[in-house]
């Protein structure tokens, strides 16, 4: 089977397009681009569905050798269906839109901002700096750090396992889990 070059270069315009006009701001680019973008998937199983042939119908002869490809055809009613239908919802967002602000584009969700900005579990009020800095979830070693990651003296610990992690630490041995098994918590059986 040999693809069509034109038609495999009008699919690469029509979806380029459409995905640069998708990025836009302006609700109604937004809708050229989806558009275009599934105009070109289109043609894009189109070009993927073979040669043109007879209709899929049986025991019905025609100029073709061959029947065409049912599948592709089907899927492409499927694909123009569903364009349209999400196309009608876009339209619909952008009349409400318009109606609400009189503005095409769309603007920062004030909400969405707020939770880009909220704090990680690491850095909330009753977390210190020898918790796990991604988590916030206290670490087996982290009590031998004060709340603003400072090493604990040695005089001022009141736990061993404290005083081994320390030690440990301080040795450059950064594994927990020889930790545990020391201290007889993560033996097997």
């Amino acid at each position: 089977m040999s693809a069509n070059l034109g038609f495999l270069v009008i699919i690469g315009v029509l979806v380029s397009a459409g995905v640069y006009l998708l990025i836009e701001r302006s609700i109604t680019r937004m809708l050229l681009g989806l558009l275009l973008f599934g105009n070109g998937i289109n043609l894009l199983i189109l070009t993927s569905g073979g040669p043109d042939g007879n209709p899929p119908i049986v025991g019905r002869e025609s100029i073709h050798e061959s029947m065409a490809d049912p599948l592709a055809q089907a899927m492409i009613l499927t694909a123009i269906v569903i364009t349209m239908g999400i196309a009608g919802f876009v339209l619909a967002l952008a009349y409400r839109s318009f109606k609400i602000t009189t503005q095409d584009a769309v603007e920062n969700d004030p909400e969405d901002t707020k939770v880009l900005r909220r704090r990680s579990p690491a850095e909330a009020p009753d977390r210190d700096r020898s918790d796990d800095p991604v988590t916030g979830e206290p670490s087996f070693s982290g009590d031998a750090f004060d709340k603003d990651g400072n090493p604990i003296p040695l005089d001022e610990l009141k736990n061993l396992e404290d005083l081994e992690c320390y030690e440990d630490l301080h040795d450059g041995d950064f594994d927990d889990d020889e930790d545990i098994d020391k201290a007889g918590i993560g033996e097997k059986s």
